[in-house]
């Protein structure tokens, strides 16, 4: 599974936690700064890369962090990978999913709550 994971909130838990339920070992790709900015704007990321990778990295559902700048770079990553299970939110149902022909199978997670780093970002 992939995301910005810019700030943690219950809802990165518990699809991390799901993705975890689906298969032995847990990869989290997770977007380069350069990347955030591009996709959300230069007041993002809020966090920078390394330690949102660091973040991530020790929660107990997650064996491995990579970080990726580009949609090549996903795509190589998950062919390189060739995981059983790609997990994609809901948000993603008929859409493009990068790489998702790499894996033997894409499994989609339903948002919990209201839950948005953008969210929580406008209301500070």
């Amino acid at each position: 599974m992939t995301g910005t994971f810019d700030i943690i909130h219950p809802g990165h838990i518990e699809i991390l936690r799901f993705a975890k339920s689906q298969g032995d070992e847990l990869t989290v790709g997770i977007d380069k700064d350069s990347r955030v900015k591009e996709l959300k704007g230069n007041t993002r990321p809020f966090h920078k890369e390394s330690d949102r990778a660091l973040v991530i990295k020790s929660i107990r559902y997650v064996d491995d962090v990579q970080l990726f700048g580009s949609n090549e770079e996903l795509t190589n990553l998950i062919k390189s990978i060739s995981p059983d299970v790609l997990i994609a939110g809901s948000d993603w149902k008929g859409k493009n999913i990068v790489g998702g022909e790499y894996a033997k199978e894409i499994v989609f997670f339903d948002r919990i709550a209201d839950y948005s780093t953008t969210k929580i970002l406008g209301e500070l």
